[in-house]
């Protein structure tokens, strides 16, 4: 970083001028939020830079980082949302974005292996499709913060598989871990999934190498994903995390919650399972999530 030194009062004032000249510029942009957003990013960038008094090797590096970024960026892997996420900047945007209300399940962040058009599956069905891991029965209830089931609502669930891999990771085009169904007619949902185990986030990349000139770790804590949506009501995008994990305190996008902190509770490959299924002398695990949205418009 570039060596800070005092600034008199007439460079202050050459560098506060060309804030307001900049922020001037976008005074005829007909959209009032467009305009809004462009000139309050131009006075923190300026802010930023007057602050740490950025030197221009430092700004050569950040447009490498960033060309980087994109470069490596294609359809299977988004590297600005990694970044995005690494900086808290996703978990940011998901609390300004969700307020709490009553006692509506919280949010955390999306992330950036959601698929559209996820397969749907019924209800007791495996969501895995072959991905490798421990099966896991998850089961709970979807339902409005006055208690009243919401029957017919569409969840989305989504995780990595044993190996901390997801399906459009691979190259071989499969479609594994992920699937949608639909809440029953008391609102109540069930399906096979995988016992979730934690992962790292793709590091092999900018962010990876910004990770690890800071010492930080790219791992993830064990999660399942969610997203729930129905008619008159908020979506909601959150994850289930494992009880007991040792990552819930250092989780590398600080998407963990209290609220979303879960058991999962572990059998032996001779216990019957919830739905009588044969696993073939696997062990397995159960879950409950029980699932509050909020109305739409708060």
């Amino acid at each position: 970083m570039s060596e800070q030194h005092p600034v008199s009062t007439e460079q202050a004032q050459r560098e506060l001028d060309l804030i307001e000249l900049v922020v001037a510029s976008f005074d005829g942009a007909p959209d009032e939020r467009l305009r809004t957003v462009l000139q309050s990013l131009v006075r923190h960038l300026h802010a930023f830079v007057r602050e740490v008094r950025l030197g221009e090797a430092e700004w050569n590096t950040a447009i490498e980082f960033l060309t980087a970024a994109g470069r490596i960026t294609d359809e299977r892997r988004q590297e600005f949302i990694l970044l995005s996420d690494v900086l808290g900047v996703s978990m940011q945007v998901v609390a300004v974005n969700n307020e709490a209300y009553a006692n509506a399940t919280e949010a955390t962040v999306f992330g950036p292996f959601f698929v559209d058009d996820a397969p749907e599956i019924r209800q007791g069905e495996d969501m895995a499709f072959g991905a490798v891991g421990e099966p896991c029965w998850v089961e709970g209830s979807v339902r409005d913060t006055a208690g009243d089931p919401i029957p017919g609502a569409r969840i989305e669930v989504w995780e990595a598989d044993e190996d901390g891999f997801y399906d459009v990771q691979y190259t071989d085009g499969r479609t594994a871990a992920r699937a949608h169904l639909f809440s029953d007619e008391n609102g109540d949902y069930r399906f096979w999934g995988l016992t979730p185990t934690p992962y790292p986030i793709p590091h092999d990349g900018p962010v990876g190498q910004m990770l690890e000139r800071v010492n930080r770790s790219p791992m993830r804590a064990s999660h399942l994903h969610f997203m729930v949506s129905a008619p008159g009501f908020r979506t909601l995008v959150t994850h289930i995390f494992v009880r007991g994990d040792e990552l819930l305190e250092r989780d590398s996008v600080f998407g963990v919650k209290e609220s979303l902190v879960v058991d999962f509770v572990k059998h032996g490959a001779d216990e019957p399972t919830p739905d009588g299924r044969d696993l073939e002398s696997r062990a397995w695990s159960n879950t409950r999530f029980d699932i509050v949205l909020a109305p739409a418009g708060v």
